[in-house]
């Protein structure tokens, strides 16, 4: 039997092939979870417009089917207020109760002190810190609320899955807003995690390094490469092995880290 079998995983930002949510749906399906994720098509098309494509959420559903389990997806943006208890109603509904929540979705757009203004920052606090803070909060209350409900002694438990980038690593110069609110997400992880151990909802975050997951030009590759200790640049899968890990009960002994999964970078 696989790790996850029948256990249901939402997935925040799966808008494209090549992605860090695309292969995070792929490892925990091929696990036996049954998926339920989020895109945002507008993002893309404005940032990915190379391989940005309305209709690659539902043939990539199909993918994932095939592997055996459930799938199914919506566009989401979780920038609008009452997108996390919306987007849970639609998950109960159609796929069955989630215990697993991947807060994969981001906003990121370069600025550096003389770009960033008040407009630019709300945009980031809304998807990274509003967004991630509430889904996380409105999932735990959830399943605190089925454990309420349930009669029997044990707890149903769960796993919150964060995205990190690597910003307490050092400076991200030029990217100010991202790394502010990416912090906020490191922060938010640690003391959401000892509030959530009592329901045996674990609270982890994964930085994956620099991954090459489509925002890459050939130029930064190869600054990247003679940065390298392991002579190669992080893929997706390699950030999505280590969610698995987290999702599953082999992991129930680790909450409140902020695993730097970088390749030695």
């Amino acid at each position: 039997m696989t790790k996850l079998q029948n256990k249901i995983a939402i997935i925040t930002g799966v808008s494209r092939p090549g992605g860090i949510g695309a292969a995070i749906c792929q490892a925990l399906a091929s696990e036996g979870a049954n998926l339920f994720f989020t895109h945002l098509y507008d993002y893309d098309k404005k940032f990915y417009p190379n391989v940005a494509d309305e209709n690659w959420p539902d043939d990539f559903a199909g993918e994932l089917r095939l592997l055996g389990v459930q799938a199914a997806h919506m566009s989401l943006n979780l920038a609008v207020p009452g997108s996390a208890s919306y987007l849970l109603e639609e998950v109960r509904k159609r796929v069955g109760l989630p215990t697993i929540l991947v807060n994969n979705a981001t906003y990121s757009v370069d600025a550096d002190f003389r770009q960033l203004n008040e407009s630019l920052i709300d945009a980031h606090c809304a998807v990274n810190i509003r967004g991630t803070f509430m889904l996380s909060a409105e999932f735990a209350r959830m399943l605190e609320a089925e454990n309420n409900a349930c009669s029997s002694n044990s707890e149903l438990g769960g796993r919150i899955i964060n995205l990190t980038s690597g910003q307490g690593k050092g400076p991200m110069p030029g990217n100010l807003a991202y790394a502010a609110t990416k912090g906020a997400i490191s922060v938010f992880t640690e003391s959401l995690a000892a509030e959530l151990a009592p329901l045996h909802i674990t609270v982890n975050a994964v930085d994956p390094g620099p991954t090459d997951s489509g925002w890459m030009s050939e130029e930064v590759k190869n600054v990247l490469l003679l940065q390298s200790p392991m002579g190669r640049i992080g893929l997706p899968e390699d950030a999505a092995r280590l969610v698995a890990f987290l999702a599953s009960d082999d992991s129930r002994w680790i909450t409140g880290q902020i695993i730097h999964s970088r390749g030695g970078f």
